[in-house]
């Protein structure tokens, strides 16, 4: 599951992002010590008012360019459905004329 998580996270920013641009992928801790995993694209961003339902089924900002994409408009539900099952956070920020940041942030796994 957090394999297709990273593979529908990295698919949209090579997607919506600048074409010339590339896509920023890291991984690090924060200083809770949760594990955050970011995918940063650098594209024309996402307007405000869409970024509260982005994770809806079927959701598109831009309908037209979606289809014309390929996509389904499932990748970003099916992402917030896996970061759920993982007692993970979904953070997505955006700018305008700057891109989009998908944050996700996991406990990190137990000592043994």
């Amino acid at each position: 599951q957090l394999e297709q998580l990273l593979r529908n996270l990295i698919d949209n920013a090579q997607k919506y992002g600048a074409p010339d641009k590339p896509v920023t992928v890291w991984v690090a801790p924060n200083a809770t010590g949760r594990i955050v995993l970011n995918v940063r694209d650098q594209g024309p961003g996402i307007a405000p008012e869409h970024l509260p339902h982005l994770t809806r089924r079927f959701y598109r900002t831009d309908p037209g360019r979606s289809r014309a994409s390929g996509g389904t408009g499932l990748g970003l539900a099916i992402v917030k459905h896996i970061v759920e099952r993982h007692h993970g956070d979904l953070d997505i920020a955006s700018t305008l004329g700057t891109g989009t940041t998908v944050s996700v942030s996991f406990a990190p796994a137990p000592a043994e």
